[in-house]
């Protein structure tokens, strides 16, 4: 769009945002929400601009920009936007403002903290700029810069504005060490992949961190990395990924992160944060490794198989309903992950909607969850009952999220889940019937959450359960909205991610599975 660097404005006005709201005098905390969220607006309506203008039929990668950053390297700063990218910018730029609605009072107005508030609302700003970042990233190790990054921010919105009490600090802890490790082993896998651009029989005059070059250079046979080289990398990389995506059985540090964090901040890791991992798999596992990545495939599928059903089954045990929700989302990952590597156009193009999907139905029901909690002042599922007729509005958009978490079919998350599982049934039945027993598990765990959340008696301490005020109501409605939208009318996004899927399993040589057509007695096909 005439040489107007907007993806530089996208990430960018995020992080001046957070540098103008974090400078506010230490009175204006009304002002500092009201400029944060009106940034927040502002980035929604840049990737607006950018998903207008963006042609699935054309370039796989448009509004590119491309400019020097480190020679020695062989570095540059070089952004570009896909269909799959632009998919999950707008997952990122939809929640930032609402989950500013949501914890517009999580920083109470007696924190002892005089610049509480600025710091709470310029710390999601800077990790929604960082996640962008790594959706726009074309050099792998700008990529890895923003990936790390994005942890400092995440990690104070989870030690210094979670629940009160110790808990919040080791959750912190546990969330920065599982995630640093990951990066690092990461970053031993970067460097690798340097050395092996800069070798003798590399088409490269040097060492390059350039994604498409590279990509084209191993698709083309121009670069050879050797199997056991390409394995390893291809496991650093994914290790990174998995810890942050999360995948079982380097999950464990979710729960804790979740429960521990506000409502908005625990959303805002689940629903944005965490995506960047099975994005990442998508993008540079697949196409930087293309053979490592189908001789690995079959491990990560078990993998992700015992995610989804793990999940499922820890999540009916719970009886803190965030700490349910945290444990639902490790099933849903483990179906996103499940599609990515299957390898074919409905698996992947599942899981790209999935991971929007999951984002939003995520969104609604632990920020209804929150509010409750909020009211209540206790997570723990049996002190609740008879909640839908003190705050009929809210069990009621409870109700709707929870089933669009189990997905039901009219709302957003079935068309994404039915997807992945016919695409990888194709290559992989015997784990797509697996994990179809996530469905049962899933109705199992999230309509007895409701039964005795929602139904029954208003149990004693209920009573005084208010209802969705307007600011719950402008946060929860557009979730809603979306959710049925998306159930009934997948359609515009998947016109913008089926391209980027095809080009991606072009780029890897894969393609579907031919469909296998039954004979009868005769010989003739049925």
């Amino acid at each position: 769009m005439d040489g107007f660097p907007w993806l530089t404005t996208l990430w960018l006005l995020p992080l001046v945002g957070a540098v103008v709201v974090a400078a506010l005098p230490a009175r204006r905390r009304t002002v500092t929400r009201w400029v944060a969220l009106a940034v927040a607006v502002g980035t929604l309506a840049v990737s607006a601009l950018l998903a207008v203008q963006f042609e699935p039929a054309g370039e796989q990668y448009q509004f590119v920009e491309s400019h020097s950053w480190i020679p020695a390297f062989g570095t540059r700063y070089e952004l570009g936007l896909d269909g799959i990218a632009l998919a999950l910018v707008l997952l990122t730029t939809v929640l930032t403002p609402l989950l500013l609605l949501a914890g517009w009072r999580d920083v109470p107005a007696d924190d002892a903290r005089p610049r509480g508030t600025h710091a709470y609302v310029a710390l999601i700003l800077v990790v929604e700029s960082m996640v962008l970042m790594s959706f726009l990233s074309l050099d792998i190790l700008l990529f890895y810069v923003f990936f790390e990054a994005m942890l400092i921010p995440m990690y104070f919105l989870i030690g210094a504005f979670g629940q009160p009490g110790p808990g919040r600090s080791r959750a912190a802890v546990k969330f920065l060490l599982y995630n640093l490790f990951g990066g690092l082993i990461m970053l031993a896998a970067v460097i690798g992949l340097y050395v092996a651009t800069a070798g003798a029989d590399s088409p490269f005059a040097s060492g390059t961190f350039d994604f498409r070059a590279i990509v084209d250079a191993v698709s083309s046979g121009e670069l050879a990395i050797s199997a056991p080289v390409a394995n390893a990398l291809f496991l650093g990389f994914m290790f990174a990924f998995a810890v942050k995506a999360p995948l079982w059985p380097l999950h464990s540090w979710l729960p804790d992160a979740a429960v521990q964090s506000t409502p908005a901040s625990a959303v805002l890791m689940m629903a944005v944060v965490d995506k960047v991992g099975t994005f990442a798999m998508l993008r540079y596992c697949l196409q930087l490794f293309p053979d490592a990545a189908q001789y690995f495939a079959p491990l990560v599928v078990t993998l992700a198989v015992i995610s989804i059903v793990y999940g499922a089954l820890l999540a009916i045990g719970q009886t803190d309903v965030m700490r349910l929700i945290a444990y639902t989302s490790i099933s849903h990952f483990g179906f996103i992950v499940l599609g990515v590597f299957a390898m074919t156009s409905q698996g992947q193009s599942g899981s790209t909607l999935y991971m929007v999907n999951h984002g939003f139905s995520t969104a609604a029901l632990m920020l209804v969850a929150g509010f409750l909690v909020t009211r209540r002042g206790t997570r723990a599922i049996a002190d609740y009952g008879g909640v839908h007729k003190v705050a009929p509005l809210l069990a009621g958009t409870f109700l709707i999220a929870g089933l669009a978490t189990l997905s039901l079919p009219g709302l957003a998350p079935f068309v994404s889940e039915f997807l992945v599982l016919v695409g990888t049934y194709t290559r992989y039945p015997a784990a797509a019937v697996v994990a179809t027993i996530a469905l049962v598990l899933a109705a199992l765990y999230i309509l007895w959450l409701y039964q005795r959340m929602m139904t029954g008696p208003v149990t004693s301490g209920n009573d005084g359960i208010g209802d969705l005020r307007r600011r719950e109501l402008a946060v929860v409605a557009p979730l809603i909205a979306i959710l049925l939208v998306l159930g009934v009318y997948p359609k515009p996004i998947l016109d913008v991610v089926t391209p980027a899927v095809t080009s991606t399993l072009t780029t890897i040589d894969r393609q579907d599975p031919a469909p296998v057509v039954a004979e009868q007695d005769g010989g003739e096909p049925r």
